[in-house]
């Protein structure tokens, strides 16, 4: 199935197939020097499947987690691009999860002032969320995506094999995100969630349609966007907080939906965020994570803006005072 993405900045498609990757040569152009990032968490045998139908391969692996999103490891990936005689009619391909995509990306997006970049995501979260929207970056002096751009790819292949290798725990991680777009946006996709054991293929292609909405008419965030962050809000102060608990990125999304939302969503979020393996208490000190949601950049005064879901299916923005922020997040988490 081929889904195509419509932005100001570009047009792409989203080519989503069981063994799409053995194939990758007959939608993406390979008959040039590409360079293929992956990481070391990622079998390598799919960034060699991929280098196989290249034309002229080069395959940079970096130690797998968000440390290597930095500007050493950017540095690196370029000097290799120029080591290599990389000119701006070659391309970069990312192999692996959101932080291969985001850190090759930005590489492509800036490499020349700008090259190919063709995005192949291998993980849930990746697939359903992050592969799609345009937003590449780094990490940078200790905060997460401070140096980025708008960058959409020339084309997103999502082969749902590559998820064979997951671990149940990463499945569930990257379904948070994809529950957290029923929750705001779809009914139907919360109801599959609710029945229990939905197809993974079905799930991914309706949280892409989701996204793919949602980003053909808010790009670069000054709207509509907005409803994606839904649960981010705490999910980011937990991750800030995340040397107390070794937590996933879905895994905190799946708290931080709990205290934004009316108490009869919240009823049937927890039976699905538990049903799929996903926390629904906090361990963490709630003092240190509310404290730390008052740097949040939503955060004016004594007030913080959040998306609240006071039906499934339903969102809206809504300005609380910080007291009554806090008062959600105790009593949804305790």
């Amino acid at each position: 199935m081929v889904l195509p993405v419509k932005t100001s900045t570009g047009q792409y498609d989203i080519l989503l197939q069981e063994g799409a990757l053995q194939n990758a040569g007959d939608f993406l152009r390979l008959d040039r020097r590409v360079l293929i990032v992956t990481d070391s968490g990622v079998p390598a045998h799919y960034a060699q499947r991929l280098a196989a139908q290249c034309e002229t391969p080069v395959i940079v692996t970096v130690e797998q987690g968000e440390p290597s999103k930095c500007m050493a490891t950017y540095e690196a990936i370029l000097r290799r691009m120029v080591q290599e005689n990389f000119t701006r009619s070659d391309c970069v391909a990312a192999v692996g999860g959101g932080v291969v995509g985001d850190m090759a990306g930005f590489a492509a997006a800036t490499y020349m002032r700008g090259i190919d970049f063709y995005n192949l995501p291998t993980t849930v979260l990746s697939q359903v969320d992050s592969s799609i929207g345009g937003k590449v970056a780094i990490d940078f002096c200790g905060f997460k995506n401070l140096v980025g751009a708008f960058y959409p790819p020339k084309a997103v292949l999502i082969d749902t094999d590559t998820l064979r290798t997951l671990p149940p725990r990463q499945i569930a991680n990257g379904l948070a995100e994809a529950v957290k777009m029923a929750a705001t946006c779809d009914r139907e996709l919360f109801e599959l969630f609710e029945a229990g054991n939905p197809p993974i293929g079905r799930v991914i292609e309706a949280s892409l349609r989701i996204k793919r909405s949602v980003v053909e008419q808010d790009e670069k965030e000054t709207g509509l966007r907005r409803v994606l962050n839904f649960g981010h809000t705490l999910a980011h102060a937990i991750e800030s907080e995340n040397q107390m608990q070794a937590l996933y990125h879905g895994e905190c999304v799946a708290l931080g939906m709990l205290p934004m939302c009316a108490k009869p969503v919240r009823e049937r979020l927890v039976k699905v965020l538990a049903g799929l393996g996903l926390p629904t208490k906090m361990q963490a000190d709630p003092d240190r994570i509310i404290a730390a949601c008052r740097h949040d950049k939503k955060c004016a005064g004594n007030a913080i803006t959040v998306v609240y879901v006071p039906e499934i299916g339903q969102y809206e923005m809504r300005t609380m005072p910080f007291e009554e922020f806090e008062k959600n997040i105790r009593e949804a988490l305790a």
